[in-house]
């Protein structure tokens, strides 16, 4: 029997890689091309999909051609992608406009519609997830009054991976059983849509995407998706999960005390549940895990790495290449200038709300701060208070999980910044804990194929994937830069605290949005 392979496609926020994987969890080849999302208002985030599929396609044939093996020995395909992404699509199934992203904040006032008809602690307890612009619901109902001619086209509301597996060959749009959760109208402990919510705000199955767990068949690659990405004709497809849900396959986060750290675009740490659970501070979301009939414990960032992109662009101003190879370059150099800074930034302090507070604060109308600039700042003390307050955040998000109950005494750290070595010890003395590092740190698109080979039958489970496929890399132990750590996190909450209290934020939130 020749040798078997499986790939993954993963659509991020800001760029597409295509990736293949034996089954020894080695990564064959990769391809990646780089997008921007659209901001037409402050607080407002689209994203062109053609410009996506193009991406994603251009990636896909670049590693095709880089893993010189037979197109016939790819197993199976499955998808990763953003999450809580809403895209409004016609009779054909095509857009009828740009897709919003999960980083949109538009929708303040349908969130207060739905906390006034479904209350918070219900809507928390039927769904998981804490009151928020995220969910596709509240876009919906935003896309009704705004622009009823969309509305009254609109044959399906699906999401990123619904749309990309459809892309792909399959018959209709699936959404994984993760994903469904960021619908807003998902039961996630009983595994179906909200009788309560679909009929509080008038909505029908048959406007959403169909529910399928992960890892299920989904149909074979067609024709024209062949001649795009570079497959085999009927190659498997196999339903994936969304991103931060496949990454913790790909991490390895599939028993109780696990926890991921994901800095990526967005920030995520998730931890394993073995059981139903609700965080009784209504902080933190509750989503189905990829493994049926699990679950995890979700603390999100909505700004992380997006947020030292935009530094990267707009004030180290090094050349915004979609070369994946300059862009690797370019963040060695900024490792190099942070390395020579102290910790702490000589006192420097960065509120990372570039796209307001999600977990633990819910505050849409949070922005961006920077506290303590002197002339004898420079640009590197900027590079590195921007990486700290990314983190900070992220340390506020862990305190959280452990603050609900959860215990936690280690955490596997994935995504774009795990890759810098810098970046990783700032994160283990900033959480005070151990913190490892992958073979693979682009966890999701491993996760896909770790789906793939179980949908193919490869694996006989998510767990025997995960064994075969995910290993830890590189450990850190904290150091003495702890205990500073400690001290710049209380002045960030206290820094917090000062602007909602006096409602600078809220202050600062009215004046944009009239831009």
């Amino acid at each position: 029997m020749s040798e078997k392979y499986l790939a993954g496609i993963d659509i991020g926020t800001t760029g597409a890689k295509v990736a293949i994987f034996d089954l020894g969890g080695n990564i064959i080849s990769s391809g990646y091309r780089e997008y921007s999302c659209i901001y037409p208002k402050p607080n407002w985030v689209d994203q062109d999909l053609k410009i996506m599929y193009r991406s994603a396609m251009e990636a896909s044939r670049e590693c095709i051609e880089k893993s010189h093996i037979s197109k016939s020995s790819i197993a199976s395909i499955s998808v990763s992608a953003q999450r809580s992404c809403t895209i409004f699509t016609d009779n054909n199934g095509d857009e009828l406009m740009p897709m919003i992203s999960w980083q949109d904040g538009r929708t303040t006032a349908e969130v207060n519609e739905i906390k006034a008809a479904a209350g918070a602690e219900k809507y928390y307890e039927i769904t998981g997830l804490p009151l928020g612009p995220a969910w596709v619901l509240p876009k919906i109902l935003w896309i009704r009054k705004n622009y009823p001619e969309i509305w009254k086209k609109t044959a399906k509301v699906v999401q990123l991976h619904d749309y990309f597996l459809k892309k792909l060959g399959c018959e209709e749009f699936i959404v994984d059983i993760p994903d469904a959760a960021f619908y807003g109208v998902w039961d996630t402990d009983k595994l179906t849509w909200s009788d309560f919510l679909m009929k509080s705000f008038n909505l029908e199955p048959a406007v959403l995407s169909k529910p399928l767990a992960s890892g299920s068949n989904a149909g074979k690659l067609s024709a024209v998706a062949a001649e795009a990405f570079g497959f085999m004709q009927g190659t498997p497809l196999c339903v994936g999960a969304g991103d931060q849900n496949s990454a913790v396959v790909g991490a390895g986060v599939v028993n109780e005390g696990d926890l991921s750290v994901a800095i990526g675009t967005g920030g995520i740490a998730i931890t394993y549940l073995d059981r139903p659970y609700r965080d009784p501070n209504m902080m933190n979301m509750i989503t189905n895990h990829a493994i049926p009939g699990k679950w995890q414990m979700e603390g999100l960032q909505n700004g992380a790495a997006g947020v030292f992109r935009w530094f990267r662009d707009e004030i180290a101003l090094f050349d915004k290449s979609t070369s994946a190879g300059k862009i690797q370059s370019i963040y060695k150099a900024l490792d190099k200038m942070i390395a020579g800074t102290p910790p702490g930034s000589k006192g420097l302090l960065m509120l990372p709300y570039f796209a307001g507070s999600a977990a633990p604060r819910w505050n849409a109308n949070a922005r961006g701060t920077i506290l303590g600039l002197t002339f004898a700042h420079d640009k590197a003390c900027l590079a590195r208070c921007f990486m700290e307050g990314i983190t900070l955040e992220m340390k506020d998000i862990i305190k959280s999980i452990k603050n609900s109950g959860i215990r936690v005494t280690s955490a596997r750290l994935i995504g774009g910044a795990a890759k810098s070595g810098i970046w990783n010890q700032i994160q283990c003395d900033m959480y005070n804990m151990d913190v490892h590092t992958l073979k693979i740190p682009d966890a999701a698109i491993l996760g896909a194929a770790i789906l793939a080979g179980t949908g193919y039958g490869l694996f006989s489970s998510i767990r025997d994937g995960v064994k075969k496929m995910v290993s830890t890399d590189k450990n850190y132990k904290p150091g003495p830069d702890s205990v500073l750590y400690e001290k710049l996190y209380d002045i960030y909450v206290k820094a917090y605290q000062s602007l909602d209290d006096g409602k600078i934020f809220e202050a600062v939130a009215e004046i944009q949005s009239a831009y």
